[in-house]
């Protein structure tokens, strides 16, 4: 099993809470971190291996705080997913449900998550929300 993540650590928070993540995950795990690239892991990847990405909502929030062309950032993604061989898991979030945010930053970063998770779910066999633990199935089948 991979895990790809894209988180950044910036402090000791987010170190405890990464390293939480990986004794949680157990030694079955092969842990990359890529921020900013992800594609270039998943063209390593080939079947049978199954990789979990988590998450594509911390990977556009790097490259838009990065003032990445996210439109080309995010035709490189899509390519790299479409591309890859093995099955792929993606962990997104759904941002576009609650209050409007009060300044054009968060604005903008909650339409670039929708329009990335719409991308995401064209090319997707199954797509999944789960809320308060319960999946609901919006494409496919589980």
């Amino acid at each position: 099993m991979i895990y790809l993540a894209t988180s950044q650590v910036f402090d000791d928070e987010m170190r405890a809470k990464v390293n939480k993540h990986i004794v949680q995950r157990g030694a079955g795990w092969t842990t990359y971190e890529e921020a900013f690239n992800p594609a270039e892991i998943l063209s390593k990847l080939t079947y049978p291996q199954i990789c979990l990405l988590d998450c594509a909502t911390m990977w556009i929030s790097n490259h838009l705080l990065a003032e990445s062309d996210l439109e080309s950032v995010q035709n490189q993604l899509i390519e790299g997913i479409t591309s890859c061989e093995s099955d792929l898991v993606i962990v997104s979030n759904e941002t576009g449900m609650g209050v409007v945010p009060d300044n054009a930053l968060a604005r903008r970063f909650r339409e670039v998550q929708g329009r990335l998770n719409i991308e995401l779910a064209k090319i997707a066999d199954c797509v999944v929300q789960v809320t308060a633990g319960l999946p609901l199935v919006l494409k496919g089948k589980l």
